[in-house]
């Protein structure tokens, strides 16, 4: 399996528009940071997980010629507003792009998105296969997806185990059930925001304390602000088997 990282930001990306502080103007390439979103391939299959702003550039920079499946974690914006640049994938493939989500996401994504569903389509809009998931194991072209329900303040959210490979993203409660599921993985992927409290996302002292409670051999913090500070420090003062994440790392599984 193999694992890239293709969006590690919070909402508004890094750097943030009109910003000036340090970690907005650092050259460093890792603290550039597009929309959170991860690229799985295994079995010789293609996934997404999640479709933010930065979608298409996530794709050209990654060079991402093939993907089987789009799956989403929740329905706001900045894990769903680049589902039109699906397209070229429709054109290339020539089928719909299975979409999976729960109900509540897969409906945003119908209002969203209307001229996908209309009963008279515009020539070239994205073709969709909307796919109904909840809490339970489904399959992705034969690939296993284990659901991980966690909660973003008062919205549920789906994080996913495949393999060993978990990913949870705008968290700030895991339940002891999902806690059981998340276990074993030997890669782990969780949200850290930034070190000062917040309404709806781990903080970085959160998001350790909630690693070694899980104790995955290796866990990989996104959805990162720009306020958590530079990843060049941020990552010196990690836990060992603890580390930041950044657009375009990539991570390898038996």
């Amino acid at each position: 399996m193999n694992i890239r990282f293709l969006g590690t930001g919070t909402s508004q990306g890094v750097p943030v528009i009109g910003c000036d502080c340090e970690v907005c103007r650092s050259v460093d390439f890792r603290d550039k940071r597009f929309r959170c979103s991860v690229h799985i391939e295994t079995e010789g299959k293609s996934l997404v997980i999640d479709t933010g702003p930065d979608f298409r550039m996530q794709m050209l920079r990654a060079d991402i010629h093939q993907l089987d499946a789009v799956i989403y974690t929740h329905e706001h914006k900045d894990h769903t507003a680049g589902l039109d640049d699906i397209r070229p994938f429709n054109f290339r493939q020539k089928k719909d792009m299975p979409v999976y989500g729960r109900s509540q996401v897969l409906n945003q994504i119908r209002q969203e998105y209307s001229y996908v569903f209309s009963e008279k389509k515009y020539p070239g809009v994205p073709q969709v296969l909307p796919i109904e998931i909840d809490e339970e194991a489904f399959e992705v072209e034969g690939i296993t997806i284990n659901p991980i329900p966690v909660m973003h303040h008062k919205l549920p959210v789906l994080g996913f185990r495949v393999g060993d490979f978990t990913y949870i993203t705008d968290a700030n409660y895991i339940s002891e059930e999902s806690k059981e599921k998340i276990k074993g993985s030997k890669i782990l992927v969780l949200n850290a925001l930034q070190k000062t409290p917040h309404l709806s996302h781990f903080t970085l002292e959160e998001a350790i304390e909630m690693a070694q409670m899980l104790g995955a051999e290796q866990t990989y913090f996104t959805h990162i602000s720009h306020k958590l500070g530079l990843h060049r420090e941020v990552e010196s003062e990690l836990p060992e088997g603890i580390h930041l994440a950044y657009d375009g790392l990539m991570l390898s599984l038996p």
